[in-house]
């Protein structure tokens, strides 16, 4: 059901507000039906006034049955410490059947007691998933209370992106966009941001620092303005990032370099938690004429050395693994053995969705994307390589279809999904992790009142052009 105006949302025996607070009155009807009514409303329905009365609806209940966005920051603290360690957290960016995959996540997570884990979103796809960040915090938070999850909910602005080109260009008109996205995720409970200024490191500069120096300079620049922004009582999570994943492999000279002159820079101020690096993959991977993945060799040397400096040094969690999802799964366990903190994984999940759609929807989207994005399509790409490359620019234009699938199909993925989010957190280790989070996190419930849900969309900028 799409609920089409505030009586049909608030006005029912399920919900109620008293003294501009939301109450349930009836959890096992909120838990069975309006979660799913209110994920429904917000994804297909028209109105915005409704949906942002989705939001007010989904936030309040959340805090009220103990499901509260915080900031991973204590916990990366205890890691840089050497109190904690043997495990990787997994940073999820669920780019369609947003609902539906946050489920079987927060099953997943039940089974074993895990609590680190992370949901995050990159700059460029919220714009091509149609996915922006109060929206995508609001789904996940229905799908936790839906699964019947309590604790922390950790939600990550993935891979906050300067591009060098525009930044040499203008670096006002790249830096204040940007600044706009923080803003806008902070609000809506992104409690934990990646800055990548990583693509304005240039190789051809003389000496280390002065390649590393835009790079830490505009990393400190956005940690300045994210701690002047960050809710009273909560220290958002910044990560940074050392070299562009694709790029060549990160060095020790590297990473102490762009500490150094970071330092500087933030001066007394609470700096990164982690640092991004590269050890030889690449965003989706690398796509062979087939339309199958090459194989990939991670250097685990690199991740372990660097992840030693960063604890050991820097008092940091330790290192990021970028573009990791669609690794072999031999590969999984080695991260925790080599006290990697963090790794992010996108691009596998939205394969199984693909593989299960109907073929009539997937022939129409890949028509779609011979129309709309030909223009990507490089001379020597096989068919099977564009549409592999290009795919995920169709999930914002197809969100609707999508979503709308039958329950059937939609369980069959979200169940296939659940048996790889098994294996991934048995092998990064994250078993009983909620009690660590316990130990060491604090949450803070930021309070809000209807009236900020209900403030007029602001102008953030189109990032349907982002990469």
């Amino acid at each position: 059901m799409v609920y089409h105006n505030e009586t049909e949302l608030l006005n029912n025996n399920v919900i109620t507000v008293e003294g501009g607070k939301i109450k349930i009155k009836d959890l096992q009807t909120f838990r069975a039906k309006t979660i799913d009514d209110i994920a429904d409303t917000i994804i297909l329905g028209e109105s915005a006034h409704v949906k942002r009365l989705c939001y007010w609806v989904t936030y309040e209940a959340a805090l009220g049955l103990g499901i509260i966005p915080t900031s991973i920051q204590e916990l990366y603290e205890a890691r840089g410490k050497g109190e904690i360690k043997g495990f990787t957290v997994p940073a999820m960016n669920i780019r369609t059947l947003t609902y539906d995959i946050g489920r079987a996540v927060f099953r997943s997570a039940k089974k074993i007691n895990a609590g680190a884990f992370i949901f995050e979103i990159a700059k460029s796809e919220i714009g091509y998933t149609d996915q922006r960040p109060l929206e995508y915090a609001s789904i996940l938070l229905l799908a936790a209370m839906k699964a019947g999850f309590q604790g922390p909910v950790f939600f990550q602005g993935d891979h906050f992106q300067v591009k060098a080109t525009n930044y040499l260009k203008d670096k006002d008109k790249e830096i204040n966009p940007l600044k706009e996205l923080i803003k806008e995720a902070i609000e809506a409970g992104f409690y934990n941001i990646d800055i990548d200024s990583s693509t304005l490191v240039d190789l051809d500069k003389p000496t280390i620092d002065e390649q590393q120096k835009l790079n830490y300079g505009v990393c400190a620049l956005f940690t300045k303005f994210i701690r002047r922004l960050q809710p009273k009582g909560i220290e958002v999570s910044v990560g940074g990032e050392i070299g562009e994943v694709g790029g060549k492999n990160s060095t020790p000279e590297e990473f102490h370099a762009f500490m150094k002159g970071y330092r500087n820079e933030v001066g007394e101020l609470k700096g990164i938690s982690k640092m991004s690096i590269q050890t030889g993959t690449s965003h989706g991977g690398v796509v062979l004429p087939d339309g199958t993945i090459a194989k990939v060799k991670i250097d685990f040397d690199t991740l372990k050395s660097l992840s030693e400096i960063g604890t050991t040094e820097y008092k940091l969690s330790g290192c990021v693994q970028h573009g990791a999802s669609t690794l072999p799964n031999e590969a999984f366990h080695r991260f925790p053995e080599v006290e990697c903190s963090e790794i992010h994984l996108a691009t596998q999940f939205q394969n199984i969705v693909y593989d299960y759609l109907p073929i009539s929807l997937k022939e129409k989207i890949y028509d779609w994307l011979h129309q709309n994005c030909a223009d990507e399509k490089k001379p020597e790409q096989t068919d099977d390589q564009f549409i592999y490359k290009t795919r995920k620019k169709a999930l914002g234009p197809f969100k609707k279809e999508i979503h709308s699938l039958t329950k059937d199909m939609r369980e069959k993925i979200s169940s296939v999904l659940e048996k790889e989010f098994d294996f991934l957190f048995s092998q990064l280790n994250i078993k009983d992790t909620a009690e660590i989070i316990k130990k060491y996190v604090k949450p803070v419930a930021v309070q809000k009142s209807k009236d900020e849900f209900l403030k007029e969309e602001k102008e953030l900028g189109k990032l349907e052009g982002a990469d």
